[in-house]
């Protein structure tokens, strides 16, 4: 039975990937997040339909990370299947005019905290010859918006990583690739604006946007592909989206 970590799970598309995970229930599932209530909840919901442990820290934390890792005992402590969702982004403003707070929490969660979970796991995948890694990246790390600048930055950084933990990682026989999703309507928008529902709204009104479980269900497509297939960069996009700056408001 294989073990799935999953960072960021206490909502969005993370929370839709445990769910999705879990009603196979057949493998260990590692749910990690930061907020405390919201894992004590999932653990309530899911733990009847899977073999389940949760972590709590936050990603930005170099020694919380390592801790949590190293604790991990038992069946969950070899983990097949990485899962580097955790990302946020932090408001959306121009170059000039931007919150170097804002600016920190971007490159620390989204490009440094991913690194800090990936290394410890990839090192016993090395040592086992095996593994699969999926990044969760964006459509930012394509392309770049006005306003968009270090949040743009920080995905450019995600898709490097991704390229270049292919090509490192290549001798061992691990499998690692990106899913980059266009808008998905969950969270992501009200963290931009720091609450701000009514911004927040706006940004899905007029179209269909991508679901959390859309992602979730391509999410566990690609690990389950036979281990001579690797998905290895993919983009998805709801249909009225042809880019960051170009969305169609009059479908239906």
């Amino acid at each position: 039975m294989k073990t799935v970590l999953i960072t960021g799970a206490t909502s969005g598309i993370g929370l839709a990937t445990a769910r999705r995970f879990a009603s196979e229930g057949n493998c260990n599932l590692i749910l990690c997040g930061r907020r405390a209530d919201r894992l004590d909840k999932l653990n309530k919901e899911l733990e009847s339909k899977v073999n389940l442990k949760t972590l709590q820290f936050d990603v930005r934390d170099k020694t919380d990370v390592i801790n949590a890792i190293a604790s991990l005992e038992g069946e969950f402590s070899t983990i097949d299947i990485l899962i580097n969702n955790a990302g946020n982004a932090h408001g959306l403003d121009y170059i000039q005019d931007g919150s170097m707070d804002d600016w920190d929490a971007m490159m620390d969660i989204n490009v440094k905290g991913l690194l800090y979970v990936s290394q410890p796991i990839i090192q016993q995948m090395i040592a086992r010859k095996s593994g699969h890694i999926i990044n969760i990246g964006s459509t930012a790390g394509k392309e770049v918006y006005p306003k968009g600048n270090v949040y743009c930055a920080s995905k450019h950084a995600v898709d490097a990583i991704n390229k270049s933990m292919r090509l490192d990682l290549n001798a061992y026989g691990i499998r690692v690739g990106a899913i980059n999703p266009g808008l998905v309507e969950t969270e992501f928008s009200q963290v931009r604006f720091k609450g701000d529902s009514e911004r927040a709204c706006q940004v899905y009104k007029g179209y269909q946007a991508l679901k959390p479980e859309d992602i979730a269900d391509i999410i566990h497509f690609c690990v389950t592909r036979p281990y001579h297939v690797n998905i290895a960069d993919l983009v998805v996009l709801p249909t009225a989206q042809a880019s960051s700056t170009m969305i169609n408001k009059n479908l239906d």
